[in-house]
């Protein structure tokens, strides 16, 4: 089974797991209530079970409490349960999808014609395909959307270059430092782990001189030089991560393949790579988060034509004041994907942080 095969079936799995919770904690919580009726668990046990679920509930809901008070403040309209002069409400009275539908546009399919050529012949058959429309935003009072669009495909031009670049270097570096000896290899090791401790704050502090370089090269306001630097940030920690994850695959593994007559390279991406699924999993997502989330740099090496959607999102902000249902529709539509990920993909993050490729 490849690796993509392996993804998608883990992914599946999450969906069907997902589904399934509302129907498994219902089931559970019967069997409780009978085994308590026959006398197979006491009510202080019972209790016991309730006041931890209740517990774990509430925390829940407070972690959620900011993303709530977000969604709220996006569908009120002008965000007035935020800064409401009579006090917080947990629901607007009147609330609006307006804002979002100002963040997304217009979701249409134009009309096209296709024509195809007869053989032989200089007939040609047209076809016209009917209009598709998913959104009109006119239809909700919205007659000059945001540019939500463009700068979702500018982070998208810098974030999927950066993960291609990033981990054309991190898998190779990891597992050359995890399984082969070298001159020097203490000293990169420890190179690593400083630019994991310092590589954020040397890029803050060397941002004048990194912005009078590309322009100097003529390669500022270019999205792709902005992904090679984004790649070159994320190299030494997740290489690190990656590197600490493969340790803890058993040489064994490699040697009986190569008795087995692999060649090398079959050895890497048959039995490391999968073995490496976990790790391999959470430094896609850290790589590609470097590049979707990061603003400062983004900020001052692009013109606003460019700008991804972090520093998209800061440009709503006014001199004078702040669209907050806007703002906040635009924060909450810019998160969902990645919270999306994380929701998928946490327990391979959990996986790949545990620094044990075999743990259990």
């Amino acid at each position: 089974m490849s690796l993509v095969s392996l993804v998608a079936e883990k992914i599946a799995d999450d969906v069907r797991n997902v589904a399934n919770t509302p129907r498994e904690l219902a089931v559970e919580a019967r069997y409780a209530v009978k085994a308590y009726r026959r006398g197979e668990l006491s009510a202080l046990q019972l209790g016991r079970t309730a006041g931890a679920t209740a517990f774990a509930v509430l925390l829940v809901a407070l972690l959620l409490f900011p993303i709530y008070w977000i969604a709220m403040s996006a569908i009120s309209g002008t965000g007035g349960s935020v800064y409401a002069a009579g006090g917080f409400s947990f629901f607007p009275e009147n609330p609006s999808v307006q804002p979002f539908v100002w963040v997304l546009g217009d979701l249409i399919v134009p009309p096209l014609a296709i024509s195809l050529n007869v053989p032989f012949s200089e007939l040609a058959i047209v076809f016209n395909t009917p209009e598709i429309v998913f959104l009109d935003a006119s239809d909700h009072g919205v007659d000059n959307p945001s540019d939500f669009k463009q700068y979702f495909l500018n982070s998208v031009i810098v974030s999927v270059p950066t993960l291609i670049l990033a981990m054309c270097v991190i898998v190779p570096a990891a597992y050359a430092l995890s399984r082969r000896e070298f001159i020097m290899r203490r000293k990169v090791l420890f190179g690593y782990v400083l630019f994991t401790q310092v590589g954020g704050g040397l890029g803050i502090a060397s941002l004048i001189a990194l912005y009078a370089m590309f322009v100097q090269v003529g390669l500022n306001n270019n999205r792709l030089a902005l992904a090679a630097y984004y790649a070159a940030t994320a190299v030494p920690f997740n290489t690190w991560l990656l590197k600490t994850y493969m340790d803890g695959i058993p040489v064994s593994y490699e040697e009986a393949a190569l008795v087995d007559g692999a060649p090398p390279w079959r050895v890497v991406t048959e039995v490391i790579l999968p073995l490496s699924a976990a790790g391999l999993a959470t430094v896609t997502i850290f790589t590609f988060l470097t590049g979707w989330m990061e603003f400062v740099v983004a900020q001052t090496m692009l013109s606003a034509d460019k700008f991804t959607l972090p520093v998209g999102l800061f440009a709503l902000i006014d001199e004078y004041s702040i669209p907050w249902a806007r703002f906040s529709a635009f924060a909450l539509t810019f998160a969902s994907p990645v919270m999306l990920v994380y929701l998928f993909a946490q327990r391979y993050i959990e996986g790949g942080l545990s620094f044990s490729g075999m743990e259990g």
